[in-house]
């Protein structure tokens, strides 16, 4: 019988190549939600893929998904939280760092998470207590080593907008949050940052960098888990930051403040 994470195991690769079908290097029609986050077509025909399987394998599941399933009832069940696809404005532009974020939550929190970038071949899973994967290979957070001279600082476009940020690494946008995340797992940056995420941004990266030896916290005291009913998630931002050890996450805070407005 198929495990649970192998069945987002083969639901994150089926939809990476559905995604495939709708990429255009020279980017695609793109249009804005309410909130001003980005929406194309493949966006949508991914989460109809994703959600109707997860339906169908999974019936007594719940579902929170970006273009779909923004509200959870009151429940006790497992709960899938899938972004179909993270870094919609560099899929829109043709670029190529994208991918579909599946997570799912076990008494409120990440038990399992499989993100997958299609044109970089990069697919990252975990398992609660069973460790953080690369293309099926050990992955771990790096802490600082004083013979490698640069340091990586992976955050959001809105970071240095609304932070004073003094961290004194290179800083690097990549155009998705679960890129950034993943980052900090795989031991390449030392810290990532999201100035506005949402759940599904967050729900499967937050396992593979704690399974990845990793500490993950939100920066202003309001974590996404667990989840609580009622809730519209489309309207609700956790600003995270990730650290390859829990003394560069209290560094990290010491070099971010929030800007007045």
């Amino acid at each position: 019988m198929t495990t649970p994470l192998e069945f987002a195991t083969q639901l994150a690769l089926q939809t990476g190549t559905l995604l495939k079908h709708y990429y255009n290097p020279g980017g695609i029609l793109a249009s804005f939600k309410p909130d001003h986050s980005v929406v194309t077509i493949a966006d949508l025909k991914a989460d109809r893929l994703v959600s109707e399987a997860i339906q169908e394998q999974y019936p007594q599941d719940m579902l929170l998904s970006e273009e779909s399933h923004h509200l959870l009832e009151a429940t006790t069940a497992p709960i899938w939280v899938v972004d179909p696809l993270d870094g919609t404005t560099n899929f829109s532009l043709g670029l190529q760092v994208w991918g579909v974020s599946i997570a799912r939550l076990v008494g409120g929190f990440p038990d399992l998470a499989v993100i997958y970038f299609p044109l970089i071949n990069e697919l990252y899973t975990a398992q609660r207590g069973g460790g953080a994967f690369l293309n099926q290979n050990v992955i771990h957070v790096r802490a600082p080593d004083p013979s490698q001279p640069m340091s990586f600082f992976a955050c959001c476009s809105r970071s240095y907008r609304q932070y004073d940020i003094s961290i004194p690494y290179k800083a690097r946008i990549l155009g998705s949050a679960a890129y950034t995340f993943c980052m900090v797992a795989r031991g390449t940056a030392l810290l990532g940052m999201d100035a506005t995420p949402k759940i599904w941004d967050l729900a499967a990266a937050w396992l593979i960098v704690e399974e990845a030896g990793g500490f993950m916290d939100a920066l202003e005291g309001s974590t996404p888990f667990p989840p609580s009913a009622n809730i519209d998630y489309s309207k609700s931002n956790f600003p995270t930051l990730a650290a390859a050890t829990p003394d560069l996450f209290t560094f990290g805070l010491s070099k971010i403040q929030k800007k007045s407005t």
